[in-house]
């Protein structure tokens, strides 16, 4: 079922679309079918998880953290995370740079933004961003690389308000490409889109959708 799910996703976006397959609390067994089937990008929203599905994994496999990274938890994934798609406080990006120095390595992220009505969504303003990216601290930071934007969009029927919140997702990315990231070929992604949103996502302008129970079947949270 997994193999035919992925087939069948990867036949409908265009070329221009990474598929992060979100696979948290999905057992081991279902991201080894996955990647049986040819399936190489995996998002998890726990360190701790994603820590011990990477120990026994194959080792070619990107892994995203799509959730809300705690810093107490960072140095979990840092030796071998791919791309960090939560970074919502220039705190926490100050903190993962200063893991990162530790390995020797320059952690890729995205900036999180709070682009839907609900109140419980983690994510910057753009009063935030501009401090962030206009600080002394940030130009500081070279063990983190800054590869695009995030957002979530409201949970709801309304498509209207999705591409709405969507669009402005793709605004920020402009707005802030224009002003700090102009001229770095690295700063290209928006990540946005999941499972019941990815195809309005993609008309809108998403680099990387996120997608799990298209692919890996409803959540089990018991």
């Amino acid at each position: 079922m997994i193999k035919e799910n992925l087939k069948k996703i990867k036949a409908a976006i265009p070329s221009s679309v990474t598929l992060v397959a979100v696979s948290k609390t999905k057992p081991v067994s279902d991201l080894q079918e996955a990647y049986d089937a040819g399936q190489r990008i995996f998002g998890e929203n726990h360190a701790l998880e994603m820590r011990d599905k990477h120990e026994v994994l194959p080792k070619d496999i990107q892994w995203h953290f799509i959730g809300h990274l705690q810093t107490n938890k960072i140095k979990y994934i840092i030796p071998f995370v791919t791309l960090i798609h939560s970074i919502d406080t220039a705190n926490l990006l100050e903190a993962v740079n200063k893991e990162a120095k530790k390995h020797d390595r320059v952690v890729d992220c995205l900036l999180q933004f709070h682009i839907a009505q609900e109140e419980t969504k983690f994510g910057l303003d753009m009063e935030e961003a501009h401090q962030l990216l206009g600080s002394e601290a940030f130009k500081a930071m070279e063990n983190v690389r800054i590869c695009g934007v995030m957002g979530m969009a409201t949970f709801t029927d309304d498509e209207a308000e999705i591409r709405k919140e969507f669009k402005h997702l793709k605004e920020i990315f402009e707005t802030l490409k224009t002003d700090y990231f102009a001229g770095q070929p690295q700063f290209k992604e928006i990540s946005m889109g999941m499972s019941e949103d990815y195809p309005i996502a993609i008309e809108e302008g998403a680099t990387l959708i996120r997608v799990g129970s298209k692919i890996f079947g409803a959540r089990n949270y018991n």
